[in-house]
């Protein structure tokens, strides 16, 4: 499916978090959303990307945003990424890909000549009515908070 953009309403969602709960963009209306895809919990640059959404999460809660991490990765997985880096959001298991197609992440990918389907590290900004506000392609792991910040 092509990736949302900017001005285009955020796609629905449902799946579960890393305690199983179901969460859904609808939970998030008439609130500003960071809806973060990245490729695998407890590697270099998704840590990094993690940390520093962490380390701002404040500015970011004052600045009107929550949070929401998607990975193809297990519950069990996210709970483990979790209490490592005492992460205060709640991350997304798409292990079923659903979230991924209906926002354009999961594609294909090559490394070493070897071509693979993966997650494009992409955060969509969601606006409090729905709408996408922002589309961050090029994501800066180490200041990621920074990029969402302005």
């Amino acid at each position: 499916m092509p990736r949302p953009q900017v001005g285009e309403k955020a796609p629905a969602f449902e799946a579960p978090d890393q305690n199983g709960k179901m969460r859904s963009l609808h939970e998030f209306k008439g609130q500003r959303l960071v809806l973060y895809f990245y490729p695998k919990d407890d590697t270099p640059g998704c840590t990094a990307e993690a940390c520093s959404l962490r380390d701002h999460y404040q500015s970011l809660l004052q600045a009107g945003y929550q949070i929401l991490g998607v990975s193809s990765d297990s519950p069990a997985s996210h709970q483990k990424f979790i209490a490592k880096f005492q992460l205060p959001f709640d991350l997304i298991s798409d292990q079923d890909k659903t979230v991924h197609e209906a926002f354009g992440t999961w594609v294909q990918k090559s490394m070493y000549g070897r071509s693979y389907m993966g997650t494009d590290r992409v955060t969509f900004v969601i606006g409090a009515d729905g709408i996408i506000q922002e589309v961050i392609a090029k994501v800066d792991t180490k200041n990621h908070a920074a990029q969402i910040l302005g």
